[in-house]
């Protein structure tokens, strides 16, 4: 999940820490300790160690029950960088260049392709899965490698959904929305199934989180 680069230099638990706040948007210390199986002592101090440092916010929450606030962790926007990019600036000035070369629609016309070609690529690994469920796993196991933040969710309540904390190349979508339907089409056509795009708050912190939801009738 952190990028390899910075995988050695990191400590395990520091990466624990990390990951479980990525994936929940910020958690108070007691859930933290919990999901990452440390003592409450333990699990704050290394949030303390990566507050120092400028990785973590903190706050306090009120408690559900009687007594003092909660201690909350959360992310900072210095923790971006230890997280899959894809150059975004980069990719943003290049796109920018290609409109005044070709016009206003040539980098929807690019992108276009890039997920046509993805979808090919994908296809023959996803076609290979029996259901929609393996097929989900598949298509975020391959997400993950891409450099996504993503896990694949089945419960009775939720349905089936694939729940991506993080994509490289969200601030290229937030300039260029018309690419987020593409990207969704993709999926529908690599499931076979009818998928509901939603963009939800990461937590306390505002991270942003997607959730493609696949239609309660294709569900295995």
């Amino acid at each position: 999940m952190i990028l390899p680069v910075f995988q050695d230099l990191v400590k395990p638990q520091w990466r624990a820490v990390l990951e479980e706040l990525k994936l929940s948007g910020g958690l108070p210390v007691s859930e933290l300790a919990g999901r990452t199986g440390v003592s409450y002592m333990a699990a704050k101090q290394h949030c303390e160690e990566l507050k120092k440092i400028g990785y973590l916010d903190r706050s306090r929450v009120p408690r559900t029950v009687v007594g003092r606030p909660e201690i909350f962790y959360s992310l900072s926007a210095k923790a971006d960088a230890l997280f899959p990019q894809a150059g975004a600036d980069f990719t943003l000035d290049l796109l920018e260049g290609l409109k005044a070369l070709f016009g206003e629609n040539a980098p929807d016309k690019l992108f276009f392709q890039h997920f046509q070609k993805q979808q090919e690529k994908w296809q023959p690994l996803i076609f290979k899965e029996r259901t929609v469920g393996e097929k989900a796993d598949k298509l975020a196991s391959l997400r993950g490698k891409e450099g996504c933040v993503v896990r694949c969710v089945a419960d009775p309540e939720g349905g089936l959904r694939i729940e991506e904390f993080h994509n490289p190349l969200q601030r290229v979508f937030e300039r260029y929305p018309r690419v987020v339907a593409m990207e969704q089409r993709m999926i529908e056509q690599l499931l076979g199934a009818r998928v509901t795009r939603r963009g939800l708050p990461g937590g306390r912190s505002g991270q942003p989180r997607v959730v493609f939801e696949v239609a309660a009738a294709e569900n295995p």
